[in-house]
């Protein structure tokens, strides 16, 4: 039994714009310092490129790159006997959005000489094609996550 306390998850605001939810969360992932300002402004424009470049709706893209950045195994080390091993688990659907989120906004950001609306809006494009970094990453957890399947026996 855990001695500590049950994690409570805060309700957060949809956002102003668009009222919602997930795009309130990247907005929160994006942040650096405190500063929700400006990550609204970052994600807003890129939704304006995405809208002029797709002649889509920016909601429906952003949605579609979730989804396929989505993980839906990883690796996590478990210590058994002295060895180590690379157990494959199944990712949660709250973590599998996190790490969907974090993906995208890495990959943006290792891009360097743009502004990083245009960052933004070039990988969730791409990454609702199926193509770019993020899905890379995704690509690279779920394939090392098979070649340890072997090990899925030390899963709990």
């Amino acid at each position: 039994m855990g001695r500590r306390k049950k994690k409570e998850n805060r309700d957060i605001a949809p956002d102003p714009r668009y009222n919602n939810l997930v795009v309130a969360k990247f907005i929160n992932h994006l942040m650096t310092r405190g500063k929700k300002s400006i990550a609204q402004k970052i994600i807003y424009d890129a939704f304006e490129i995405i809208k002029k470049e797709t002649k889509k709706d920016p909601i429906s893209v952003f949605d579609e790159a979730l989804k396929n950045v989505m993980p839906i195994l990883e690796v996590k080390s478990k210590r058994i006997g002295g060895a180590t091993y690379q157990v494959p688990i199944e990712v949660r659907g709250d973590r599998r959005m996190t790490l969907a989120m974090r993906w995208i906004i890495e990959a943006a950001r290792s891009q360097k000489g743009k502004p990083m609306s245009k960052k933004l809006a070039r990988d969730l494009i791409d990454a609702s094609k199926g193509t770019g970094a993020a899905i890379k990453k995704r690509h690279d957890i779920q394939r090392m996550a098979e070649a340890n399947r072997a090990f899925a026996h030390f899963a709990r």
